[in-house]
């Protein structure tokens, strides 16, 4: 459902959350917290909201919210409880072969045991060679690199989810 920002910022905090809880990964808190800041001239300021309501927790809690993001190549079926709707929809399209799905499996396991998060990776933006490729090139990066990238990529993820959503003149680019 595409709404209007005018509509978006027409309802109340329950509305808002409902509507927008989920355009970052099971953390519908950062809709909540954007609620209070409203109303929102342009979709790009509702965003940097939401950004920033992630950008500003404790290192602790950001680890956590990286925690909640499903590794990339992992069971996207309707039984797979533990991956939002967008993330399947995102994770499909990159339409992975079973030769690609062990090498992330691999991949991702080792990247999980340097950095303690998964790999987060703006799918939309890559098919399945530029996943294993940007995987096997960040993989040898420095922690506080690496904990840079994951917010970028949440950035970009975020942008093109909630540009799903709201219907406005000013737009996100993907």
């Amino acid at each position: 459902m595409i709404s209007s920002l005018d509509t978006i910022n027409a309802l109340d905090e329950a509305g808002f959350v409902a509507a927008l809880g989920d355009v970052f990964e099971h953390a519908p808190w950062v809709a909540a917290r954007a609620a209070m800041l409203r109303p929102f001239a342009t979709i790009s300021d509702l965003h940097m909201a939401m950004f920033n309501a992630v950008r500003g927790q404790a290192p602790a809690a950001r680890l956590a919210f990286f925690n909640a993001h499903p590794e990339l190549g992992a069971d996207i079926s309707a039984a797979a409880t533990d991956i939002t709707a967008a993330s399947r929809a995102e994770q499909g399209g990159l339409r992975l072969d079973q030769a690609t799905r062990e090498r992330l499996r691999e991949l991702n396991a080792a990247y999980r045991a340097r950095f303690g998060f998964p790999f987060i990776l703006c799918a939309r933006h890559h098919d399945a060679a530029g996943v294993l490729r940007e995987l096997e090139r960040r993989l040898h990066r420095d922690l506080a690199s690496e904990r840079d990238a994951a917010m970028h990529e949440i950035f970009l993820i975020s942008r093109l989810r909630l540009a799903d959503r709201v219907n406005d003149p000013d737009k996100l680019g993907s």
